[in-house]
């Protein structure tokens, strides 16, 4: 993505809010006495837990959805999902009375394959990796001419993901770092260029579990690369990266370093989120409080945001956890 398009995002953002507000909710910015101990900062947590469909995804899903024309939505359309992506897809097209289909990998959780079938759409499974059932999923649309709804290498996806940086801008205006768990880079890349757009001293933490950082490891190599993935607890944020992804520029201008988490460190966090928070939370979202807290000395005194970004988490994966 080239700069003309990164300087057009904050008001593309500002669009998408206007575009989704009557099918999404504005999330709570709850002040976390928990951490602020932990770390010294005062840390405040965006609850993408409590969106539509338990995740930040229904954002970028209704704004591209609302986006199709006329002839797009009569078409029909597919994606591809690990689950949040395909549960949000899926309520968007139900919605608007689209047609739709949702490819996933083989290992998604029971309770994100759930979430897609109760929201209307059917669901097929393909591949080991996220990024091999997105590029199938690109080829069928291709050839039963579908319109393919990508869950992060799209423009007007990375601005309905964006409207959580604004809102973030809104309820905190003087926040001085944000910690975003990372996949393909999608909710980083629009909450990076909104917030940076409002406050350009801001810091951006990219943070991702150490068996699955594809983006952190291409943006050290300067190009996408092709890695093969270990299970993770934040299946959200697992799988490769899709060639010529407009997220990779985005993220290499937008976060200012990466923190890589183990499983251990996603357990750990993940339970004293939940004994502190009384609240369920996934992987993901406890990859981005274990990315902040690696980096806590840097920022006491400071305010900061950890983007709670979903709680979509199975009773299988819960009891592994717990």
């Amino acid at each position: 993505m080239n700069k003309k398009n990164l300087d057009s995002l904050p008001s593309s953002i500002e669009e998408a809010a206007k575009r989704i507000k009557d099918f999404t909710r504005v999330t709570p910015l709850e002040y976390s006495a928990y951490l602020s101990d932990l770390s010294g900062a005062e840390v405040w947590l965006k609850l993408e837990n409590f969106q539509v469909t338990g995740s930040f995804k229904a954002r970028g899903a209704f704004n591209k959805v609302l986006s199709l024309s006329e002839e797009e939505i009569k078409g029909g359309c597919v994606t591809a999902s690990s689950g949040n992506h395909g549960a949000a897809s899926a309520l968007a097209m139900n919605k608007l009375g689209i047609k739709g289909l949702v490819f996933v990998p083989e290992a998604t959780s029971t309770v994100k394959v759930n979430a897609i079938k109760n929201s209307g759409c059917k669901v097929r499974f393909h591949g080991e990796d996220g990024v091999d059932t997105e590029n199938f999923a690109r080829d069928y649309a291709v050839k039963n001419n579908l319109t393919y709804l990508s869950p992060y290498n799209d423009f007007d996806v990375i601005s309905g993901q964006g409207t959580c940086g604004l809102e973030i801008m809104d309820q905190l205006p003087d926040c001085d770092v944000i910690s975003v768990s990372v996949g393909g880079g999608g909710l980083i890349s629009g909450i990076g260029a909104y917030a940076k757009f409002s406050n350009k001293m801001i810091d951006i933490i990219g943070c991702q579990p150490t068996n699955s950082a594809v983006m952190a490891h291409s943006i050290d190599a300067d190009e996408i690369l092709d890695i093969e993935s270990a299970p993770t607890l934040s299946d959200g944020t697992a799988g490769g990266i899709e060639k010529g992804a407009i997220t990779f520029e985005l993220c290499k201008q937008l976060i200012d370093y990466f923190e890589l988490i183990s499983e251990n460190e996603i357990v750990m966090n993940l339970n004293n989120f939940m004994d502190n928070h009384r609240m369920l939370i996934e992987g993901a979202a406890s990859v981005a409080i274990a990315g902040f807290l690696a980096t806590k000395r840097k920022y006491e005194g400071k305010k900061a945001v950890i983007v709670i970004c979903g709680g979509n988490i199975s009773r299988e994966s819960l009891k592994e956890i717990i």
